[in-house]
């Protein structure tokens, strides 16, 4: 008789309660694909369950995470508590060290940590594997590591967290305000009470820098990627965009250029009616750009079930004895990767002004862009607030005229420069919103 995989699972929030149900009622089908069994045997956890009808009546409870990671009665080991440091950091570690495979779900650990932990785990022997730690239940991992054969990809980029994506699709369709999406966002639960991690860009961040990683055999570096959130984003920018054509999303992009790899998480216009400008909601996507194919993946993002998915799916992996390095390489083959500053970053820019609604101030704009060697596609100056019962002058500093311009592929810098000069002519009421193009 075939034994059982034993699996020892540390932490029983939305994701872990999710994979210890999973594992229950999926129990014959796992076994039927992978040949053997694959049984929840021990768990730690400092809180009970976050599902109250989960019974673990049988399943053994082990006093901290470290100790379940090397205890004798498991063959694999389920870190599910997140965060960069302890005890995710110290019980992995401790798993890996003993040649005991592990499966995460965690991407800060892995953008902080990874290189060093596949070192540890190739050592050793063991698998690590991480297919949920990024786009939740889109295979893109074992697509990276094990599908695209000997693909050269020439980039990545998609929508890699959903929260951001749910405030911009609210925003847009019901033309709501930054504020009353994100407060609909932390009462649906999508967003955390503080909600700095998900809007500020960081966590596409940690994800994007472990998809630069399997795409372009680069060692992972978190410190690496550019990050902007959407906090600036406001109305006027998504009704702006609509009106021109596009879409306002939070993209992770990791790209070859001639002076190296970009990795940038942003604010970014694309194309209405392109898959990734068509994406709404907590949906997450992503595509790769090869030279043997274009692939788009689309999926949930987040949430116990999707994400539970892919953790099962790492340990069908393991049940059914399949390898592969970390990173899709051996770990010592990892790279230091040439960064490309963004300042030669290279693409059309979205850029909105107030300025103040004085003879030769379009004079002074056309003419500063031009300085620069900046082609413009188009000029539009929107609709501006009048002062109602007799309020200041609409053509006063105190009601500035909203223009916005739409480059041609200009570089990061010029665009930097002509600002510059144009704010110092004195014709600015406000600071420039400037929203990268990215061709989808």
């Amino acid at each position: 008789m075939v034994e059982p995989l034993r699996v020892g699972l540390a932490g029983l929030g939305t994701v872990g309660s999710a994979v210890a149900a999973m594992l229950a009622r999926s129990r014959p089908a796992l076994a039927q694909r992978t040949g053997r069994p694959i049984d929840l045997v021990a768990y730690a956890s400092k809180d009970p369950p976050r599902d109250p009808a989960l019974d673990l009546s049988k399943v053994r409870q082990v006093a901290s995470p470290k100790a379940l990671a090397v205890d004798p009665g498991i063959d694999v080991f389920v870190e599910l508590m997140g965060g960069a440091g302890d005890p995710a950091k110290g019980s992995v570690e401790a798993a890996l060290g003993i040649g005991r495979p592990v499966v995460t779900a965690n991407k800060a650990l892995l953008a902080h940590h990874g290189v060093a932990l596949a070192h540890l785990a190739e050592h050793n022997k063991a698998e690590l594997r991480f297919e949920a730690a990024v786009a939740g239940g889109i295979p893109v991992i074992k697509a990276l590591r094990e599908g695209l054969g000997g693909s050269h990809i020439a980039r990545i980029y998609g929508i890699l967290n959903g929260t951001c994506n749910y405030i911009l699709t609210r925003m847009q369709k019901e033309h709501l305000s930054f504020a009353d999406c994100l407060k609909d966002a932390q009462r649906l639960g999508y967003a955390e009470a503080d909600p700095t991690f998900d809007i500020g860009g960081f966590d596409t961040a940690h994800k994007l820098a472990i998809l630069t990683s399997l795409a372009f055999g680069t060692e992972v570096d978190a410190e690496a990627v550019h990050v902007e959130g959407i906090e600036a984003i406001s109305l006027a920018d998504l009704e702006a965009a609509e009106e021109l054509g596009y879409r306002i999303k939070l993209l992770g992009v990791a790209q070859r250029t001639d002076a190296g790899i970009e990795q940038r998480v942003h604010p970014t216009l694309v194309k209405q009616g392109s898959v990734i400008g068509e994406v709404d909601g907590v949906t997450n996507a992503v595509a790769i750009d090869a030279d043997t194919m274009e692939l788009t993946l689309l999926g949930p993002g987040a949430g116990g079930n999707a994400t539970s998915a892919s953790v099962v799916a790492d340990l069908v992996d393991i049940a059914a004895g399949r390898h592969a390095p970390t990173f899709g390489r051996p770990a010592v083959a990892l790279t230091k990767a040439v960064l490309a500053p963004m300042q030669r970053h290279e693409g059309g820019y979205y850029i909105r002004l107030a300025v103040v609604d004085r003879p030769g101030t379009a004079a002074t704009i056309a003419r500063r862009m031009a300085d620069q060697t900046i082609s413009l596609e188009s000029i539009v100056q929107r609709r501006r607030d009048r002062r109602p019962h007799g309020g200041d002058d609409p053509r006063s500093v105190n009601n500035p005229a909203p223009v916005v311009l739409v480059t041609y592929a200009t570089s990061e810098d010029a665009v930097r420069r002509a600002l510059a000069d144009i704010e110092h002519d004195g014709v600015l009421a406000e600071k420039p919103q400037v929203i990268r193009i990215e061709k989808s």
